[in-house]
């Protein structure tokens, strides 16, 4: 299920499987991502998936870093046009997308790839700025501008929306398919690729790689799209849409991407297990075959979450994840003690942190008025007493108990306070 479509469907059908053979030749393969923001996203990963297949297969693989594509935007299935990108912010964007995709490669090689499982193929990432910004504009138009067709750009889907909208589409975004399949040529021509990959919503693209490749070079090359993942609501995940899930830990911990695997249905966890995993099918069918028999484990969720965890974030970001899931699911006191200030910040990004001295004789009602986390009065005595405030997973009832250490506070000089069902506290002790 991981290719959806692939283009022109009768010659692709007809060679790449023999193409794609063991033993053959390898084959080139690539796919692009546009840096309009600091970090992948879920919705990047089938298409990094796909490369990475290819790569398990034996053949090379190139990433591109839109870094001259990203400063007109793509319109395809957009109703209006991005809002254009300094130079400068592109740049840094590019770079940030390129640390990611190394990222996932290495994790890819170092946790997912047996050294005798045969050959391995190249991964190389590539910024298109580096052809593409040394173009000079008329040998671009006499050359490529010249082999490509008005009523093939015209006739796409995207197009037509937009030139029959009220805003009407410009000239960069016009143009942007055809800076794509340049990036097609420029890589047949220099890499020898054959294959373009990208989600579903690429096909006009693909298909005028397609077009200006064969008619410059006259060799047969592929388009392969991967399905877009979308949320319960239909919507394609990503950062137009506002439900973006990051790859990048800055903007989403690994915690947070394990909990949303985790969350995932019983309706598409089989089908994001084939998709996102390396897992043989044969174990898949195992995992959902005991969760049929034990579904309240949520054994298929869990493994799906650790796969992609681990893929991401290495072991250690999983490890992170694990960490914080049971300090925060499981009140976990030995899971809250070892975790750093930094996965501490990410598991409660709301939560108000203080840094206090620990008096002699203090008490849990000392602390909730010191960390502003219950008004004066007797209203904030109430407010303990009546079960309200818990300290590190466990509730307070007595607002005079005095604050023990390795019970309250804990080893890591940290303790969590929670008042209601939702309002964290991060106690930082000093000169303990």
């Amino acid at each position: 299920g991981l290719f959806q479509e692939v283009f022109p469907a009768p010659s692709a059908e007809e060679q790449l499987p023999a193409l794609l053979e063991p033993g053959r030749p390898p084959l080139a393969a690539y796919c692009g991502f546009d840096p309009t923001a600091d970090s992948l996203h879920v919705g990047h990963l089938l298409p990094v998936m796909a490369l990475l297949h290819f790569q398990r297969a034996g053949h090379d693989v190139i990433a591109v870093v839109g870094g001259a594509t990203a400063r007109l935007g793509d319109p395809s299935g957009r109703e209006r046009a991005r809002e254009p990108l300094p130079p400068g912010r592109v740049r840094a964007q590019a770079r940030a997308l390129r640390a990611g995709l190394e990222r996932l490669f290495g994790n890819h090689r170092e946790l997912f790839w047996e050294p005798g499982a045969g050959r391995l193929g190249r991964a190389e990432l590539l910024d298109n700025a580096r052809w593409l910004g040394r173009e000079p504009l008329l040998r671009f138009l006499g050359g490529a501008g010249g082999r490509l067709r008005m009523g093939t750009l015209l006739s796409r889907h995207s197009c037509q929306a937009r030139l029959s909208s009220a805003e009407g589409m410009s000239l960069a975004e016009f143009l942007y398919p055809a800076l794509q399949a340049y990036d097609f040529l420029h890589l047949h021509r220099h890499h020898g690729c054959r294959i373009q990959l990208g989600g579903h919503d690429q096909m006009g693209n693909i298909m005028s790689g397609y077009e200006l490749v064969t008619k410059m070079t006259g060799t047969d090359v592929f388009g392969i799209t991967v399905p877009l993942i979308t949320s319960t609501t239909g919507d394609k995940l990503g950062k137009t849409a506002g439900n973006a899930v990051w790859l990048n830990r800055d903007k989403t911990s690994p915690f947070e991407l394990y909990q949303f695997f985790v969350r995932q249905q019983d309706n598409v966890v089989e089908k994001y297990l084939k998709l996102f995993t390396f897992l043989p099918l044969e174990e898949i069918a195992h995992i959902m075959e005991m969760h049929t028999k034990e579904p309240e484990k949520w054994g298929p969720q869990k493994r799906l979450a650790a796969e992609v965890t681990k893929l991401v974030h290495g072991r250690e970001g999983l490890e992170s994840a694990k960490r914080c899931t049971k300090a925060l699911y499981y009140s976990s006191v030995d899971a809250l003690e070892e975790m750093s200030d930094q996965e501490l910040e990410e598991l409660f990004r709301q939560a108000t942190s203080a840094e206090l001295m620990l008096e002699p004789g203090m008490t849990v009602l000392d602390l909730c008025c010191k960390a502003n986390a219950i008004p004066d009065g007797p209203s904030g005595y109430r407010k303990i007493t009546d079960g309200g405030v818990s300290i590190n997973g466990n509730r307070v009832t007595d607002p005079e108990t005095v604050l023990i250490l390795g019970q309250h506070i804990l080893k890591n000089g940290v303790s969590l306070l929670r008042v209601g069902k939702k309002n964290y506290y991060i106690i930082k002790w000093l000169q303990l």
